[in-house]
């Protein structure tokens, strides 16, 4: 099915599901990164997408390629946003709008005159989203978030530091890493914006109600701390402490799931989790006497024995080039890949079908 959907003139995946949003009408008053990758995700599924920006222009326009990346295929007007013609024109583009979308700090849709209660005086089906960086917060609030953060300025970095995601990105020496992933605008804020905007539609096609969502990237990651919040309480239940980042189950404290350093200063990515795949990785790299050094056979992190196993197959990666193991792990599948640098991810197999942008759907339409 994949080779059936490759455009030979442009090398790039012929997006089959471009037509699952189609009659979705977005106006997106964005700028930056979360807001503008978001709707590029729903411009590649089909929606409509209206790009609104001040006469200024988005701040992103400066990185040039990446603006282009993340808002091709959209219609893009000017406007000024504290001139009352210029809100009468987006007013304009609401009225038969399924989506709003903003990235405005708390109150400034109010200051405008696009708050809910004006705009759904207009059109009541529409859905709002506000991605925002550490979500809104009223004594009033069903749910008694009170704190005031709300209407405090930050970036990626700072919501990552928030949510205690960048705690979590540290060296095994214990430095603090500094990620050149978006993690916070990306995850935290695109992902949950489209999730949660095209919930939010499925119900006003249902209700005929609107309604004004806001997403915190900053709540929005710390609920991505899922599995070292298990985790790490798993590791303190037989080690009797909380676990440092890169010692926790999956951070680096299991031989079976951690990265090892080949001879040439690489990396090689070791995931066999379950034991069967430990059994192979044991295998491959003739390391048998290893086979039942795992903890599905009760051998915990936190005994000599698995880190003797660590050890061992530490030294054993350390023997030989990356390109080597790469060789080698190429012919089993034991969950051991290399650790690729983006070029060298960028001219793999795997990315074949990326398109002009560099960009390939995280989805594939089998049927």
């Amino acid at each position: 099915m994949l080779d059936s959907a490759i455009n030979t003139s442009t090398g790039s995946i012929v997006d089959l599901m471009a037509d699952c949003l189609q009659g979705l009408r977005v106006v997106d008053l964005t700028r930056n990164l979360p807001g503008p990758f978001a709707t590029r995700l729903l411009a590649d599924l089909g929606a409509e997408i209206i790009k609104i920006e001040p006469k200024n222009g988005d701040p992103a326009r400066a990185f040039g390629e990446l603006f282009k990346a993340l808002n091709h295929g959209k219609t893009i007007e000017s406007h000024d946003f504290r001139d009352p013609q210029g809100i009468a024109a987006i007013k304009a583009h609401l009225k038969d709008a399924d989506v709003m979308l903003d990235s405005f700090r708390p109150d400034v849709l109010v200051g405008m005159g696009l708050d809910a209660k004006a705009l759904h005086a207009i059109n009541q089906k529409l859905v709002m989203v506000s991605i925002t960086g550490y979500g809104l917060a009223n004594s009033d609030s069903k749910t008694e978030i009170n704190h005031d953060w709300a209407p405090k300025a930050g970036h990626d970095i700072n919501f990552m530091a928030m949510s205690g995601v960048l705690d979590q990105l540290k060296t095994a020496d214990g430095e603090q890493a500094m990620p050149n992933v978006q993690f916070a605008d990306l995850a935290g804020g695109s992902d949950t914006a489209v999730i949660s905007l095209l919930a939010a539609v499925f119900a006003a096609q249902r209700t005929g109600e609107g309604r004004h969502v806001a997403v915190s990237m900053t709540h929005s990651l710390y609920q991505h701390m899922v599995m070292p919040k298990a985790t790490g309480a798993l590791v303190k239940s037989f080690s009797g402490q909380q676990p440092a980042p890169h010692h926790d189950f999956l951070g680096g404290l299991l031989p079976c799931y951690r990265l090892y350093k080949t001879s040439d200063e690489r990396y090689m990515a070791v995931g066999s989790l379950e034991l069967k795949f430990w059994q192979g990785l044991c295998e491959v790299l003739d390391l048998s006497a290893l086979k039942n050094s795992h903890w599905q056979l009760g051998v915990m992190p936190n005994t000599c024995e698995s880190q003797a196993a660590a050890k061992t197959v530490g030294d054993k990666f350390a023997s030989q080039t990356l390109e080597h193991w790469q060789q080698v792990f190429a012919l089993v599948d034991v969950c051991v890949t290399p650790v690729l640098s983006l070029s060298e991810a960028k001219a793999h197999p795997l990315f074949a079908h990326q398109d002009e942008y560099d960009a390939t759907s995280g989805w594939q339409q089998v049927q």
